[in-house]
């Protein structure tokens, strides 16, 4: 029995040897070297968002909600929404430009332009104070659950949650995983972290207040991911990525008075579809 594990594991030694000196063989032949390129890329995304408390504070109220749900808002696909060149910032969206600084290492900078919708007529469950003159809210509020009805609270991120990110990346070319040997095609896994800026256009009505529908920095995110790129003719690529992130956000604009704003926390998920290129400019 002894024997016929050695044996095994010498012809399994063997096996790993040839196999590696035919990826050798395979990297010298058709090896693309990537160092000093740029890539860009333009794709779409479909997000979810763990529940999350937000805190609203003005003059006359600081209240919280209790995990609060919401949602992302994809555009119906068509061609006219997802290709037409006056319409491809509609749909969530994810565009990037970056550098090979080594070969196997990426450095870019970016936007992923999801959508964060907050799930209408709810009930959730609030704590603090609302004294703004409503006879239908105002009062002290202990762990008591409300609806968030029009008339009380509409709240989203549509014109884009906008996370303005820089991100480095891992790039490696497994083609030898599939046996592949092929001068056009390559099949690349990368891995990398990104960290950023959130700045929103948030569309908020709060309490009657009027309607709030601007651009504003509120906060900071970080994310992790991971993707697989098909690489066509060494300079073309579809690539699919998947992406974990942490957004804090403690400054959102809710009206038009500097006195009123919003903050909240939570965690994304984030599927993507990319189309893009690399090459070299010097």
């Amino acid at each position: 029995m002894k024997k016929n594990i050695l044996v095994l594991a010498i012809l399994l030694f063997s096996s790993l040897t040839v196999l590696g000196q035919q990826n050798k063989k395979f990297s010298k032949k058709n090896k693309v070297v990537n160092k000093g390129k740029f890539f860009v890329y333009w794709g779409w995304n479909w997000s979810s968002y763990t529940d999350s408390d937000i805190r609203f504070k003005g003059k006359d109220y600081d209240f919280t909600l209790t995990d609060v749900k919401a949602q992302d808002r994809p555009t119906k696909f068509s061609v006219n929404n997802y290709f037409n060149p006056g319409n491809i910032t509609i749909p969530q969206n994810n565009y990037r430009i970056g550098y090979f600084f080594k070969e196997n290492y990426t450095i870019s900078i970016g936007v992923d332009h999801m959508k964060y919708v907050v799930n209408n007529d709810q009930n959730v469950t609030i704590n603090g104070n609302i004294n703004i003159g409503n006879a239908k809210y105002d009062g002290t509020y202990n762990n008591q659950n409300i609806q968030l009805t029009e008339d009380f609270l509409r709240f989203e991120h549509t014109d884009g949650l906008n996370y303005v990110n820089v991100e480095v990346k891992r790039f490696d070319n497994i083609d030898h995983w599939f046996g592949l040997d092929l001068k056009n095609l390559q099949i690349n896994l990368t891995e990398g972290i990104g960290v950023g800026g959130l700045y929103p256009r948030t569309d908020t009505s709060l309490l009657g207040k009027e309607r709030h529908d601007n651009f504003h920095l509120s906060g900071w995110g970080v994310s992790v991911g991971a993707g697989l790129n098909i690489t066509f003719l060494k300079h073309f690529y579809i690539q699919s990525d998947y992406k974990i992130g942490y957004i804090n956000m403690p400054d959102i604009k809710t009206s038009l008075s500097s006195a009123d704003s919003a903050s909240q926390s939570f965690y994304f998920f984030e599927n993507n579809i990319l189309i893009g290129g690399r090459f070299r400019i010097f």
